[in-house]
Formats: structure tokens, C-alpha cells, sequence
């Protein structure tokens, strides 16, 4: 039986990576623009205790884009404290769904 392990910050930048491959011109447009330089772990209390928190990738407005490894997708929450991931979302969205769905209008 395998245990739960938190994510490595090398792969998540991997599975990063190929979603910005699967991106269509208006989503790679808009997540240039809302991506941070560098992951960065931030807590999120209980849910991600035990990992440390979670990766955020993006910010826009009082938002933040998490990666949750404990089930494998990505999540949308506000926050009102840099470093603190406010909810817990357990959505298995790939980013560039994600972003797709979130910021690119359908015509």
C-alpha cells in the first residue's frame, strides 16, 4: 500500500508545462498575465496541513490558483492574507480547462 506524498515542486512545474502546451491563444494570453514567476507554497488549514499547504501558480483580483495534490487538479479560492489559501476545493480541473472555462468567453 502506497502513501500519500506532497507533490515536488519540479513536477508540478512538468505538469504545468504541458498544459500550457494544451492552451489555445486566448487562454495563453491571459494566464501570462495572471501566472506568478515561481510557484509557491502556501498554507491552507486543515486540508493541507499535513503537505505543507499547496502550490499557488496564478493570482487575479483576491484570488489564487492552488494546485491540490491530494486530489490532483487545480482550484480556485480568494484569500486575504498573502501565503494563506482561504478554502479548500477538491475540484480534479486541469489548468488549461481551467483557465479556458474561467476566463475565455465561449462565442
Amino acid at each position: 500500500m502506497s502513501t500519500w506524498e506532497p507533490i515536488k515542486k519540479s513536477h508540478l512545474e512538468g505538469i504545468i508545462e504541458v498544459s500550457e502546451y494544451e492552451m489555445g491563444p486566448e487562454a495563453r494570453l491571459v494566464w501570462e498575465k495572471i501566472k506568478l514567476p515561481e510557484v509557491q507554497k502556501w498554507l491552507q488549514s486543515p486540508m493541507g496541513d499535513e503537505g505543507g499547504g499547496f502550490w499557488v501558480v496564478a493570482i487575479y483580483g483576491n484570488k489564487c490558483l492552488y494546485y491540490n495534490d491530494i486530489e490532483d487538479g487545480f482550484n480556485e479560492s480568494s484569500f486575504k492574507e498573502w501565503g494563506t489559501i482561504e478554502e479548500y476545493w477538491c475540484n480534479q480541473t486541469e489548468l488549461h480547462h481551467f483557465i479556458a472555462s474561467t476566463f475565455v468567453s465561449r462565442s
